[in-house]
């Protein structure tokens, strides 16, 4: 039986390393050799004949080209310099993102930043002890002594200042006082605990089992608070570690207390010699994960297959993740990488011989094992380029629940229309799982030609109630819904038959875009939303059901916030949960109206994002007995609302949207001023698809922030396209640029294939910006080219585009210009109609 497939998917994977530590200078005193082995002292000089020595010897001796010798090797490193072996480690490794736990003392170890400078993404895992020991290391604030309260409080403010710039905690507690956790532990004995370690001086080691606890369950309160991952450290170690001790059955009190049920333990090192228990625990408490960093390279070929192998027995694929628990030196992360590829492909294989795995179940437990799992418990951002999966597989939402599985029963599909209306087809979870994972649900060819106002289809698409598509569920993108119980929601894409797209499919049409920006130019396009909205609640008048804002506080005010302060820490929550990054809020000059800014991440998740936030702010102001509404103008007397876009451009992780040097004239880079030149000069039909509706346009007035006139501006708000030069930004650089007129009732997927199509065109024309305007394009009247002030101006120059056209894909242009013409048809004979938009969007 031939597994070549197999092979050659495992070869290819870009993989997660979620759990390693620093690389350490070439003048460190940890020695090259101290790398290759757990050994230490007088048993470091056996560790040359062991089998696990030898093997990683070679292979480093094969990667650098030298004989297999610790003295050829190590004269190598010296000649080379950290840098270049480095740099060639990681490339043959593989490695698209590294979790660092930094608490591992090392002599002369590079910090956190130093290490991105070899892979795209690196993040911090926070090790609780050693944050513990620093603190009292240090003088307590008033110069007193510590006491339990001081120290809990100090320790706890400490974390919390830092868990949304980690992706983890771990502890080490195997190592101090073993992993029999007692979460019950009373207030005196951690007291007692803590005298026993300030009594032994410092610098401070903290191996009393009491105030361990205490850190310990501590830790997973703040854990779960702002739900992060915790890693334990079970199994084999350095000689200072009891292994009777770290054996993971241990954690049971811990793992049956209520408390911490939803608290996401990450059992390290696959636990060895105790894998057998910890997939055991794994398969039985929902809320126990499995890694097997450092059982690989540090077993031998026969270890390190067998500990996997017993991993595998019961653990689910989905909740068993690869790390190397690299350290010092860039060989570890090599030898990890590469050794896991082999022992995981000859694991999967074996299953394979087995009838236990088809081999097409093999190659997507492969890339769970490697990327997937780790990308979602971790909440990791990054985009497909670095993992090698297909478009559709969006790493920025993978598969994963927190609910246990048998509690679902509902599954939403949610797909967008042409209208930029938010839809869905329920289907319950079992149905789910047996027939639509694989099959979709059928929905009529109507569903992209209705307009805001008929859920029928309009004339002039070529699309009617005759036909139908299959709406298909993107599984990367299925997540619990975080405001109801037993539910999950998955972003579903339109095909014809089962794997082959309609050509109206949004996200479809925004993914070919992008494949052209990246075939064409190596380019692609970040995209980041910022979410303008009213919260209204509903009153009685005359008799009658009217929507009032919730308050009239004015722009960034603190009262304002403070109403409602309650409903965004819900808001928020959710949408981390949900692994969309929300980076500011505050209260916008609107009577009831707020903003809310997105982070930035590869336009096609950036547009993914963007529909879950929405889908979270109606649902739970709904909760709350509040209406939000992302209308753009829901009150013609009041303040619009926008989804202001920030775009950038990149290439090999790098945005390449700002200028190399000082010399640029704009402070952006020739194919930034090209692509930007390219979406200014085709603006009046984009407005087509990112201002879709004739009240879009009651917003796009002069002196309200909205950008009305054909022009770009540095950091200037009155025009449409701005350059923005954020913090951390050299002076007269540019990072991104933003464009005003896209508003909360577009097709985001749409909204973004358009603006690449157009930056398309003027990177292939080469066009060049005309002067900045540095005042407000009002007072510039009859210089500057108004832009269209009705949809109808902006269909007209749509329909003259041919770029767009051309790229979009002839008949989605035909749908969306005929559902256009029905949205211009309609609210031209219903003038109050407009009122009504605030129950759609």
């Amino acid at each position: 039986m031939e597994f070549a497939e197999l092979r050659e998917a495992i070869e290819k994977i870009e993989v997660v390393d979620s759990h390693a530590h620093n690389i350490v200078s070439l003048d460190s005193s940890f020695a090259f050799i101290n790398s290759l082995s757990e050994a230490s002292g007088d048993a470091l000089s056996f560790a040359p004949h062991s089998l696990s020595f030898k093997r990683n010897l070679r292979e480093i001796a094969q990667l650098y080209g030298t004989e297999s010798s610790v003295d050829a090797v190590e004269q190598y490193r010296r000649l080379s310099g950290l840098q270049a072996i480095s740099s060639k480690c990681f490339k043959a490794a593989g490695i698209s993102a590294i979790l660092i736990d930094d608490g591992l003392k090392l002599d002369n170890k590079h910090d956190i930043q130093w290490h991105k400078k070899f892979v795209p993404i690196v993040g911090r895992i926070l090790r609780i002890e050693s944050l513990a020991e620093e603190i009292l290391n240090g003088e307590i604030p008033d110069g007193s002594t510590w006491t339990l309260d001081a120290f809990t409080e100090t320790f706890l403010k400490s974390l919390r200042s830092v868990a949304n710039d980690i992706f983890g905690l771990k502890s080490i507690a195997a190592y101090r006082s073993g992993l029999e956790i007692n979460p019950h532990v009373t207030r005196e004995d951690a007291e007692i605990g803590l005298s026993d370690v300030l009594r032994r001086g410092r610098p401070v080691r903290i191996t009393n089992k009491s105030l361990i606890d205490h850190i310990f369950t501590h830790g997973l309160d703040v854990a779960q608070q702002f739900d992060l991952p915790l890693q334990i450290h079970t199994g084999f170690g350095d000689k200072d570690l009891d292994l009777r001790l770290s054996n993971p059955l241990h954690l049971r009190a811990l793992l049956e207390d209520k408390r911490f049920s939803s608290c996401r333990i990450v059992l390290l090192h696959a636990s060895y010699p105790f894998s057998k228990e910890a997939s055991y625990l794994s398969s039985v408490y929902p809320q126990v994960y499995l890694d097997f960093g450092l059982a690989i390279p540090k077993l031998s070929v026969h270890g390190m297959i067998t500990s996997v192998k017993e991993l595998l027995e019961l653990a689910p694929i989905k909740k068993v993740m690869f790390s190397t628990d690299a350290y010092a030196t860039p060989e570890t992360y090599y030898l990890g990488v590469k050794r896991a590829r082999d022992v995981v492909f000859s694991v999967l294989r074996d299953s394979c011989i087995d009838h236990d795995l088809s081999v097409t179940e093999a190659i997507e437990a492969s890339k769970d094992i490697f990327t997937r799992n780790a990308i979602h418990l971790y909440k990791i951002n990054i985009g497909v380029e670095h993992l090698g999966l297909k478009a559709s597989e969006s790493p920025s939402c993978m598969p994963g629940t927190l609910i246990a599985e048998h509690r679902v029963s509902l599954v939403r599909l949610l797909w967008v229309d042409a209208s930029g209306q938010h839809r869905c087809r329920v289907v319950p979870k079992k149905r789910f799982d047996n027939v639509v994972k694989q099959n979709g649900v059928g929905l009529t060819f109507a569903c992209m030609a209705m307009s805001s106002a008929v859920d029928g289809p309009a004339e002039e698409t070529n699309l009617t109630g005759t036909g139908e598509i299959r709406l298909m569920p993107d599984l990367s993108t299925r997540r619990d819904i975080p405001w109801k119980n037993q539910e999950e929601m998955v972003l579903a894409d339109m095909h014809l038959k089962p794997g082959e797209a309609w050509e109206y499919c949004p996200r479809e049409a925004l993914r070919r875009v992008s494949n052209v920006l990246k075939d064409e130019f190596n380019l692609e396009m970040n995209a980041g939303f910022e979410n303008e909205f009213y919260l209204l609640k509903k009153l009685e008048r005359d008799g009658k059901e009217v929507w009032a804002p919730i308050d009239s506080k004015p722009y960034c005010s603190s009262s304002g916030f403070d109403a409602i302060s309650t409903l965004f820490q819900e808001i928020v929550a959710a949408l981390n949960t949900l692994n969309v990054a929300v980076e500011q809020l505050h209260a916008e000059a609107g009577k009831g109206q707020y903003e809310m800014a997105l982070g930035h991440t590869a336009c096609t998740y950036a547009a993914d994002n963007l529909i879950f936030t929405r889908e979270t702010v109606r649902a739970i102001a709904n909760k709350h007995g509040l209406l939000a509404t992302f209308v753009p103008k829901y009150d013609l007397d009041d303040i619009g609302s926008g989804s202001h876009v920030h775009l950038s451009l990149w290439q090999n992780g790098e945005n390449v949207f700002i200028a190399s040097d000082a010399s640029s004239q704009h402070g952006m880079s020739k194919v930034g001023e090209e692509f930007m030149a390219g979406v200014l000069d085709h603006l009046p039909s984009i407005l087509a698809f990112t201002a879709p509706l004739p009240n879009s346009y009651d917003r796009i007035q002069p002196n309200t922030w909205s950008g009305a006139y054909q022009c770009w501006g540095k950091e200037n708000r009155e025009a449409p396209i701005r350059t923005a030069c954020p913090p951390g930004i050299p002076n007269g650089f540019v990072s991104n640029f933003e464009i005003k007129s896209f508003d909360g009732c577009a097709n985001p997927h749409l909204g973004l294939a358009a603006i690449i199509a157009a930056g398309i065109d003027g990177l292939r024309r080469h066009l060049r910006l005309p002067q900045p305007i540095d005042a407000n394009p009002a007072t510039l009247e009859g210089k500057l080219p108004r832009l269209p002030t009705s949809l109808s101006e902006s269909l007209e120059a749509l329909q003259k585009d041919e770029v767009v056209k051309e790229l979009i894909g002839e008949k989605l242009f035909v749908a969306i210009t005929g559902v256009r013409k029905a949205e211009i048809e309609y609210y031209s004979k219903n003038k109050e109609a407009y009122k009504q938009l605030i129950h759609r969007y």
